[in-house]
């Protein structure tokens, strides 16, 4: 378990499922965001522990006292038979934002894909995330035409990778 400012951070643990849930669709209603074609409709965001059981997936949750606040995780592209892992599911509670902890979080996921071998990191997002945008570009991701893979997130109309190696 890792420390920062006063939170923990850590791999999920199969207890977290319904607070992570309940964070990631909480951002969702918070900023208005579309549900379809989206996180929010993915299999993945009711059962996120067992998304992340494969030795080169990792998902990280911040927690404070007892109460998941947050959370990033890596995770092979779906529908890619090249090397290229995704950014996951970076949602913050409201009262997680702006302390930095979603660069430490994000710096944690990039060491532990390039740890497990990955060559490329891709991330979709949408364009009423803003603040996050900036995020990616302080870590050197760079801006695509089009998606990658298959998420099945048609409405997200950001897609962006950055090189591992």
């Amino acid at each position: 378990m890792l420390h920062y400012n006063g939170y923990k951070i850590r791999p999920i643990q199969l207890e977290d499922n319904t607070q992570i849930c309940n964070v990631i669709k909480g951002v969702f209603y918070e900023l208005n965001l579309p549900k379809i074609g989206t996180t929010y409709t993915d299999k993945d965001t009711n059962s996120m522990f067992e998304a992340y059981q494969d030795k080169k997936s990792i998902y990280y949750v911040i927690k404070k006292e007892d109460k998941i606040l947050g959370g990033c995780g890596i995770k092979k592209l779906d529908g890619s038979d090249e090397n290229i892992c995704e950014l996951q599911k970076l949602y913050f509670h409201k009262s997680l934002r702006g302390k930095g902890i979603g660069k430490f979080v994000l710096d944690l996921c990039l060491k532990f894909a390039k740890e497990v071998g990955y060559e490329l990191c891709y991330l979709e997002s949408t364009s009423a995330l803003k603040i996050s945008h900036y995020l990616y570009k302080i870590f050197e991701f760079e801006n695509l035409d089009g998606p990658l893979g298959d998420t099945s997130h048609y409405s997200c109309d950001i897609h962006m990778i950055k090189k591992l190696k």
